[in-house]
């Protein structure tokens, strides 16, 4: 069965491993590799004028660009109030479980506003230097490096910091300046303050799912943002969703998001997340590749969600009641 052509990430998704190909990153100007932690975007229009309209040369934001709209359903009125929002630099955070299309929608926002956006995968290891840089030798001497906070404040783009409370709060904290009425950051190694740029704005998301004593964010960084709550769409938005990204009919569509629907509701008795529109579409393009439905599904679904032989035993299950 053939696929339509899909566009690089979609609503309610992070597409990662999607079986798409987008276009290779290409390297900054100057040759050098992104700071620690900077997951460069595609190619897009320079702000103020079309998405699709190419770079122009010697823009220092070229590899943080994005050049094709990410397909996005809206389902509330999510994209005029994170415009609201961008109008007077507010920062965002943007809450909701795993797969339900958090990055994907910050992709789309950052296109539809023609701004560069500079994506960092918090993690555990992540340091205030990986965030704000640091001075590095090279062939030249001893040379300073923006991180990517620092980079997209002091150039002008939308900073997305990634399941945020994964990183430590102590390397958190850094982004409280930029967060409020000041704007800056401190570059202490560098001895510099940076007034962020007129365009720069602030976004974080994270799971609450995840969330422990241990693993939250501080109230005093909490309260610099405005929230945007996420969760997975309801029923005939995710169909539409699961057929444009996989390739498969409707009738399928609505099969795989009925067995997401049934998992989902197992949340708390005996699985920790339910299957996420992420994983549907996963197995959805598997089956649009002449996989068997069966195979896909536990390939895709039920495998990935738990190792518990009697909770694979009632996926399966629910799988075998539409396929």
């Amino acid at each position: 069965m053939s696929t339509p052509a899909r566009h690089y990430p979609a609503r309610h998704l992070d597409l990662a491993g999607m079986g798409h190909h987008p276009a290779p990153y290409a390297m900054p100007p100057n040759g050098e590799r992104p700071a620690a932690g900077l997951r460069p975007t595609l190619h897009s229009a320079p702000p103020g004028s079309s998405p699709s309209a190419p770079a122009p040369a010697g823009d220092a934001l070229a590899d943080y660009r994005i050049a094709r709209e990410p397909y996005y359903r809206q389902v509330s009125d999510e994209l005029e109030l994170f415009e609201a929002a961008y109008a007077v630099r507010m920062p965002v955070m943007i809450k909701g479980p795993t797969g339900c299309g958090k990055t994907r929608f910050i992709e789309h926002m950052a296109w539809r506003l023609g701004k560069p956006l500079v994506t960092v995968a918090c993690h555990e290891d992540l340091t205030a230097s990986d965030l704000v840089g640091r001075f590095l030798l090279d062939a030249q001497g001893t040379r300073w490096h923006d991180g990517p906070l620092a980079l997209a404040a002091r150039l002008g783009a939308i900073c997305y910091l990634d399941e945020v409370v994964e990183a430590r709060q102590d390397t958190t904290v850094v982004i409280h300046p930029l967060s409020d009425a000041r704007r800056m950051l401190m570059l202490e190694k560098k001895g510099e303050v940076l007034h962020a740029h007129p365009d720069f704005q602030l976004v974080i998301s994270y799971n609450p799912g995840y969330q422990s004593l241990l693993k939250d964010l501080k109230q005093s960084t909490k309260q610099r943002f405005a929230a945007l709550d996420f969760d997975y769409p309801e029923h005939e938005v995710e169909v539409e969703i699961v057929a444009h990204e996989s390739g498969v009919d409707r009738d399928t569509a609505a099969k795989l998001v009925h067995i997401g629907a049934r998992a989902r509701n197992l949340k708390g008795h005996g699985l920790v997340e339910g299957m996420s529109t992420r994983m549907l579409i996963h197995a959805g393009s598997l089956i649009a590749r002449s996989v068997a439905p069966l195979t896909a599904c536990r390939m895709a679904l039920v495998r990935p969600l738990t190792d518990d032989a009697d909770m694979r035993d009632v996926l399966d299950a629910a799988v075998s009641t539409y396929f």
